[in-house]
C-alpha cells in the first residue's frame, strides 16, 4: 500500500466510526425483549456461502458466532465444546438461554481502553497524565524519574518501555511490546482515579446503557497475580458493545461515549512502531504489524489479508474475537477455543469464507 492510499484509507476509517451512518439506520436491541433479525438475502448476502462460513467456524472450536448487520442479527450459531482443562478455565457458565459465558482473555483490553476514554470525558483523568499520579511511586521496577515519564496513553499503546516483569527496558515510547502484565496497570489507574471497582465502572458506564446482562469481571484462580481478573461475557453482550462502538459511541440516541476525538484516536494507529495497534484495539489494513509474542517478527501487509482493510478487532487468547467492519455494516463476535493451527489462522480462514458470502460489487 503506497503512502497516499494508506492515508486515504485511514481518513475513510476514522470518518466511518466518528461519523457513522445516521442513527435511524442502526437497530439497537432492547435489554429484555427479542432481538430482531434480518435475512442475509435481504441485504445482498449469499445464504449458502454464509452458512458455509459458519460451518468453518464450528469446525474450528467455536462455541458461538453472532453476526450483526446494522444491529440486527443476520446470522447466529452455537456449539457445545469438549470440556478440556484449558477451555474450562475460561468458561464461566451459561446465560438464561444456555449460551456460553466466557472470559474473553485479552479481548478485555479494548473495553478497558473505552473505559479510559469515558474517564477522561468525565474529568477523572487525562491520557497524558503520568501513571504514577494515580498509582504512586514504585508501581514498576523502574526509577521514580523513569516511571514519571510513563503515561496512561503509553499503557494503552503498549509502548511503556517496561518489560513484562515491570523492569525498565528503555524510554517510554521507544519500543512496542505486547505487554499484558503492564497493561493491567491501566485498570488499576481507572479504579484509583474514579474510586470505583471494575464491575461498578463497567456496569454503570457500559453494560447498563447498552443492555448487556451477562458481562462481569471474574477471578482467575489459575493465573498469577498480574493477570488474575478477566472479563467474562457472552457473544451477544459482546456484540452489543461492538454495535455501540460502530454507532460512534451512541446507543438509542444517547451518548455512551461522547468524545468523538477520543474514539477516532482509539481506533487509529497509536504510534508508528506497530501501526496495526490503536489504544488496545487491533487495526487491519496497515503497512505492517507486530505480533503478541516477545520479539515477535514484523509481518508486512495487512493483519488479516482476507478481510476488508477497515476491519477493527478485539482479540484474545483462544481466538476470542470482536470484529467491526464499517464498510459492510458488520459486527461479528466469536467465542470458543483456539481455532488456529500452524500455518492456518482462524482470522484468515474465517474471513476468506465470510467475504465469499458478502455482496459482490
Amino acid at each position: 500500500m503506497n503512502k497516499v492510499n494508506y492515508l486515504l484509507m485511514q481518513a475513510i476509517l476514522c470518518c466511518a466510526i466518528a461519523h457513522p451512518a445516521p442513527a435511524a439506520e442502526f437497530y439497537f436491541p432492547p435489554a429484555t425483549q427479542a432481538w430482531e433479525s434480518i435475512s442475509p438475502a435481504a441485504v445482498g448476502w449469499d445464504e449458502d456461502k454464509l452458512s458455509a462460513a459458519l460451518d468453518i467456524a464450528g469446525e474450528r472450536n467455536s462455541s458461538g458466532i453472532v453476526i450483526l448487520h446494522n444491529g440486527r442479527i443476520m446470522a447466529e450459531r452455537y456449539w457445545e465444546l469438549p470440556q478440556s482443562d484449558v477451555y474450562s478455565r475460561y468458561l464461566q457458565g451459561k446465560d438464561g438461554s444456555g449460551r456460553a459465558i466466557e472470559d474473553v482473555a485479552s479481548a478485555q483490553k479494548s473495553v478497558v481502553a473505552t473505559l479510559a476514554g469515558m474517564a477522561q470525558e468525565r474529568g477523572y483523568l487525562q491520557l497524558d497524565d503520568p501513571v504514577s499520579d494515580y498509582l504512586g511511586e514504585g508501581w514498576s521496577q523502574a526509577t521514580a524519574a523513569q516511571e514519571q515519564a510513563i503515561t496512561i496513553k503509553h499503557l494503552l499503546s503498549m509502548n511503556s518501555g517496561l518489560n513484562t516483569d515491570f523492569t525498565y527496558a528503555g524510554p517510554a515510547g521507544s519500543r512496542w511490546l505486547y505487554n499484558t502484565p503492564v497493561y493491567h496497570a491501566s485498570m488499576r489507574v481507572l479504579m484509583a482515579a474514579t474510586g470505583m471497582g471494575r464491575n461498578e465502572l463497567t456496569v454503570n458506564w457500559i453494560s447498563e446503557p447498552i443492555g448487556a446482562q451477562y458481562t462481569a469481571w471474574t477471578p482467575r484462580p489459575w493465573a498469577n497475580s498480574a493477570i488474575a481478573v478477566g472479563l467474562s461475557t457472552t457473544a451477544r453482550d459482546l456484540a452489543r458493545f461492538g454495535l455501540m462502538i460502530q454507532a460512534g459511541g451512541v446507543w438509542e440516541g444517547e451518548h455512551v461515549l461522547a468524545d468523538a476525538e477520543f474514539l477516532t484516536e482509539m481506533l487509529s494507529p497509536s504510534q508508528g512502531l506497530n501501526p496495526a495497534y490503536g489504544y488496545l484495539w487491533w487495526l487491519n489494513g496497515q503497512a505492517f504489524s507486530l505480533g503478541t509474542r516477545t520479539r515477535a517478527p514484523r509481518r508486512d501487509g495487512a493483519l488479516i489479508s482476507s478481510a476488508p482493510d477497515d476491519l477493527i478487532a478485539m482479540q484474545g487468547a483462544g481466538d476470542r474475537k470482536l470484529y467491526l467492519v464499517p464498510s459492510l455494516n458488520l459486527v461479528v463476535t466469536r467465542l470458543g477455543f483456539s481455532g488456529s493451527s500452524p500455518g492456518s489462522s482462524f482470522n484468515d480462514v474465517f474471513w476468506e469464507a465470510l467475504i465469499a458470502a458478502a455482496p459482490q460489487p
